[in-house]
């Protein structure tokens, strides 16, 4: 049974309504009625088939307000770099240690994993549990990288990955509902922008079927895609 609140929110909202992205990001604030923070989140369908090679759409890109989360970073890297992540700000640097205490205490006190190419093999092993949490470091995303100290940067500063799930729909993050519709919409419109960039060749038809933002606790809102460019 939905509670109180969310049904107060779904009364803000006309049910199938295809709002303009700053009139959503607007509406989103007032539906976050939880006692948090609540993390604003945006669902984008994209009309190709991931199970293409050709067909995946996957990236990062720094949004310019951040995420309004603290993020943690581990990089792995050889240790004549260890003093240059840890000055970028990185909270874990190390080697093999790191995969030992990740598979035999499961342990995951980290948000974004970057790794120098030298150290992939050592990490190689960790793809089985960090594959399917996102966590594994990849050279699109920028997390495989000699530059640590930049990745740790960027990771700090509210770079996000955005890659298709099985269903053809990239979730993201684009902020708190703290930051209100203007600082929201900066990043709306940041994370879009490099979606749209990342359009496969392969893509026929519509590309942005639809676009739905939603808080942690609050019902979803639909976002008129046409408008964004598809």
């Amino acid at each position: 049974m939905a509670n109180k609140k969310y049904k107060e929110s779904l009364m803000l909202i006309e049910k199938n309504k295809q709002y303009d992205s700053a009139d959503a990001l607007a509406l989103v604030c007032q539906t976050a009625k939880a006692k948090f923070d609540e993390t604003i989140e945006l669902h984008v369908r994209l009309g190709v088939d991931s199970r293409h090679a050709d067909q995946q759409v996957r990236g990062a890109v720094v949004l310019p307000n951040g995420t309004g989360k603290t993020v943690r970073t581990l990089v792995f890297c050889k240790e004549n770099l260890y003093a240059a992540a840890k000055e970028a700000g990185a909270d874990y640097v190390g080697g093999a240690d790191f995969v030992e205490k990740i598979t035999k205490e499961n342990w995951f006190e980290f948000d974004v994993v970057i790794a120098t190419p030298d150290m992939m093999g050592v990490i190689g092993r960790l793809g089985k549990v960090l594959g399917p949490k996102g966590l594994m470091p990849n050279p699109k995303a920028g997390t495989v990288t000699m530059d640590v100290a930049r990745a740790v940067n960027e990771a700090k500063a509210g770079k996000i990955e955005y890659r298709l799930d099985k269903t053809n729909i990239i979730h993201c993050p684009i902020g708190k509902a703290s930051f209100g519709a203007e600082k929201l919409a900066e990043n709306f419109n940041t994370l879009m922008g490099a979606i749209i960039k990342a359009k496969p060749a392969a893509a026929k038809g519509q590309y942005i079927k639809s676009c739905v933002i939603a808080s942690t606790m609050g019902p979803g809102i639909k976002i008129n895609a046409t408008k964004i460019g598809g």
